[in-house]
């Protein structure tokens, strides 16, 4: 059995977000294991997330739609790791467990000594060209819009 590109890291392959939120490392963890809390922050600016079995847990999955006006797109995610309240590791990709554009994910929560929780999100593509064209399409934009989204979450 060979290897699968997203065991090994690569920084051609490799797409960053970072962000500080305002808010205790236990809360903005939570945010991210919750499936309800999870349901209702995480798609970008203008989707919403409509989830379908949510067992969010490590050798767990989430299976669920991001939904806009003209538009669906079908996701699934496999947990791999989940280390409270430090990280998240996952494959996430469409609804097809065998989706080889599955890239891998690795979300770290740092805690700060002024009670901020740095989170940064790291997605290892299998090629680079996947990890390039994920970025034309617009990625860390998206993301970005999507990291926004967990704040106003967290400041409900």
């Amino acid at each position: 059995m060979s290897a699968s590109p997203l065991d090994t890291w690569s920084l051609d392959r490799e797409i960053v977000l970072t962000r500080v939120y305002d808010h205790p490392i236990d809360e903005v963890f939570a945010a991210w294991t919750d499936p309800a809390a999870l349901a209702a922050w995480f798609s970008p600016q203008g989707l919403q997330t409509v989830s379908h079995e949510a067992d969010i847990r490590e050798g767990g999955h989430w299976r669920f739609d991001m939904v806009g006006p003209d538009v669906t797109y079908e996701n699934l995610m496999q947990f791999i790791t989940i280390d409270p309240p430090r990280l998240i590791v996952m494959d996430h990709g469409n609804a097809d467990p065998a989706d080889p554009g599955r890239f891998r994910v690795t979300v770290t929560f740092d805690e700060q000594s002024n009670g901020k929780t740095v989170v940064s999100l790291r997605q290892l593509h299998p090629t680079r060209e996947q990890r390039d064209g994920t970025i034309g399409f617009g990625a860390v934009e998206i993301g970005n819009t999507t990291m926004d989204k967990l704040a106003a979450w967290l400041a409900r």
